[in-house]
C-alpha cells in the first residue's frame, strides 16, 4: 500500500534536512510539495517541525525500546522511527495502527525492507508502554503538561532535557539571561511561531484588512508594531494583496530592525536576501534609491521576486568586498549568524550549531560590518543586526569593528525606539523591555516575537 502523500513529503523532507543541510521550512514552501492538498500540507508541516523540535527527546525514547544503537541505523529507518513515535505520542487524531502501519510502509518504501519488522516492533512496544509527554498542536492535556515540565525545570541541564535543546546552548543562555528567561526561550521554541505580517503604507490599513477578510485571512493586531499583524487563521500568501506587494509575511521583531535605518537619500541593505526588511525600508523611502546586495545568485533571484518596489536595484556581491565606489547615508547590516533567536521557525539549527561554529562566524560578520562602514557618509547612520541570542555575534561584533574607529560611535537604540513611538508606528508603552544597554534586543518567549539584536552605528559629520 502507498504511504499518504503528506508522510512521504515529511520522509523525503526529513532526509534532505539530514543529509543537504537544508531548511525544513524552505522545502515545505519549495514548489516540490506545492501540489499537496491542503490537508496533506498541514499534517506534512506539523509532522516535520514536530520531529525536529523534538528530535532529542524521540530518540531517546526511542534508544530505549532499540535492540539496536540508534547511530547504527540506516538513516531512512531512523526518520520513520522518529516520524511513527512523533504521531504516537503528539498527534491524538490519528490512531496508533496508522502511525505505526505507515512507518512500516516508510521504510519499505525506502528500500529498507529488511527493518520493516524492526520498526514494527520498536513502535507497538512505545505505543504499549509509554505516557505522553511532549507538545503537538493535537495533544491536549498530555501537550499542555509537557509545556508545564519546562516551565518546572529546576536548572539548565533539567531544562535541555525536557525542551529537547543541546545542553551546551541552555546553559549559556541561562548563564547570559537568567534561567526565567531560557525557561521562556525554550518554551517558545517548541511552539510553532504564529504568522504575522506588515500592512504597507500605499493604502488605507483598513482596505487592506478588507481585503484579507475578503479572502478568508483572520487577523489581529500586532504585539509591537501599528502596522503589524497577526495571522489566526488562513494562508495570507495565497492572497491577491500579498501577491500584489500590500502586505509582507514578517516577523515583528525583523519589521522592527528594518524600521530602525528610518529615512535615508541613498539606502545600502547588505546581505539582503530574503528581501523581508529590504522591501519595508523601500517602502518606508519611496522616493529613495535604495541598492540590495546579496552574494548567491539563486537568494538573489528570491529577492527579486519579493520586493515589488521600483526603487530597489539587486546586485549580486560579497558584502566583505562590495564593488561599490559611492556612499550612504543609511545602511542595513543583517548578517548571515547562527540563527538561534529564531529556534521555532528552524529548529533544525539546535542540532547542527556547534560553539565553535561561533568564532568562524564572527570573524566573518566583522568583515562584513567592517566593509560596510566604508560605504557609510558622514552624518549617516548603520544598523548592524542579527537574529542571533548569542553575544559573539552581537555586541562582540560591534565592538571590534568600531575598535580605533574615532569617528564612528554607537548610538542608543532608545531614542530611535522613542521617535517610532511618537509617530506611532511602535505599539509598546515599556521601551526599556526592548533594550539591552544602548541595543535592541528582543529574547523568544520573554518578548512576543524572534530573538533579533541590533546596533545603531553613526558616523560623526
Amino acid at each position: 500500500m502507498a504511504v499518504s502523500p503528506a508522510r512521504a513529503a515529511a520522509f523525503e523532507i526529513l532526509q534532505k534536512v539530514e543529509r543537504d543541510k537544508a531548511y525544513g521550512s524552505d522545502l515545505l514552501h519549495s514548489d516540490r510539495f506545492g501540489g499537496l492538498s491542503s490537508a496533506d500540507h498541514g499534517l506534512a508541516t506539523e509532522l516535520v517541525m514536530g520531529v525536529l523540535r523534538w528530535q532529542a527527546w524521540l530518540d531517546g525514547q526511542l534508544a530505549q525500546a532499540s535492540s539496536q544503537r540508534l547511530e547504527r541505523l540506516d538513516l531512512e529507518v531512523l526518520i520513520a522511527l522518529r516520524l511513527g513515535l512523533y504521531q504516537l505520542e503528539n498527534l491524538s487524531r490519528i490512531p496508533a495502527r496508522a502511525a505505526i502501519f505507515e512507518s512500516v510502509e516508510i521504510v519499505k518504501m525506502a528500500r529498507k525492507g529488511s527493518a520493516a519488522a524492526f520498526v514494527n516492533a520498536v513502535l507497538r512496544k512505545l505505543a504499549g508502554g509509554l505516557t505522553s509527554k511532549k507538545a503537538g498542536p493535537e495533544a491536549g492535556a498530555a501537550g499542555r503538561d509537557a509545556l508545564a515540565e519546562i516551565g518546572k525545570s529546576a536548572d539548565a541541564i533539567e531544562l535541555a532535557n525536557n525542551a529537547s535543546h543541546p545542553e551546551w546552548l541552555v546553559e549559556r543562555w541561562s548563564e547570559r539571561y537568567g534561567l526565567r528567561a531560557a525557561r521562556e526561550i525554550c518554551g517558545y521554541d517548541q511552539r510553532p511561531p504564529a504568522t504575522a505580517i506588515h500592512i504597507y503604507d500605499d493604502g488605507s490599513l483598513k482596505g487592506s484588512e478588507d481585503e484579507l477578510a475578503q479572502a478568508g485571512i483572520e487577523v489581529v493586531a500586532g504585539r509591537l508594531l501599528a502596522k503589524a499583524r497577526i495571522v489566526v487563521s488562513g494562508d495570507v500568501s495565497r492572497t491577491q494583496v500579498y501577491e500584489n506587494g500590500g502586505i509582507g509575511i514578517q516577523d515583528e521583531a525583523s519589521q522592527l530592525v528594518a524600521m530602525l535605518v528610518g529615512r535615508g537619500e541613498a539606502i545600502l541593505d547588505c546581505c539582503a536576501a530574503p528581501g523581508g526588511k529590504t522591501a519595508l525600508v523601500a517602502r518606508r523611502n519611496p522616493r529613495s534609491t535604495v541598492v540590495a546586495s546579496e552574494l548567491h545568485a539563486h537568494r538573489a533571484r528570491v529577492l527579486r521576486g519579493l520586493v515589488k518596489s521600483a526603487n530597489v536595484r539587486v546586485i549580486g556581491a560579497d558584502a566583505r568586498r562590495l564593488p561599490l565606489a559611492r556612499t550612504f547615508d543609511r545602511i542595513l547590516v543583517d548578517v548571515p549568524c547562527s540563527g538561534t533567536g529564531t529556534l521555532a521557525r528552524n529548529p533544525e539549527i539546535k542540532w547542527r550549531l556547534r560553539v565553535e561554529d561561533l568564532a568562524d562566524l564572527q570573524s566573518r560578520q566583522i568583515a562584513i560590518l567592517q566593509s560596510a562602514l566604508e560605504r557609510l557618509a558622514a552624518g549617516g547612520r548603520l544598523v548592524y543586526s542579527t537574529c542571533s541570542l548569542e553575544g559573539e555575534e552581537n555586541e562582540a561584533v560591534v565592538e571590534a569593528a568600531l575598535s580605533g574607529a574615532g569617528d564612528l560611535s554607537v548610538a542608543d537604540c532608545r531614542d530611535e525606539l522613542e521617535s517610532l513611538r511618537r509617530s506611532g508606528d511602535l505599539r509598546v508603552s515599556e521601551i526599556d523591555t526592548l533594550l539591552s544597554g544602548t541595543y535592541l534586543r528582543t529574547i523568544p518567549g520573554v518578548h512576543p516575537c524572534d530573538g533579533f539584536f541590533a546596533a545603531i552605528i553613526e558616523r560623526r559629520l
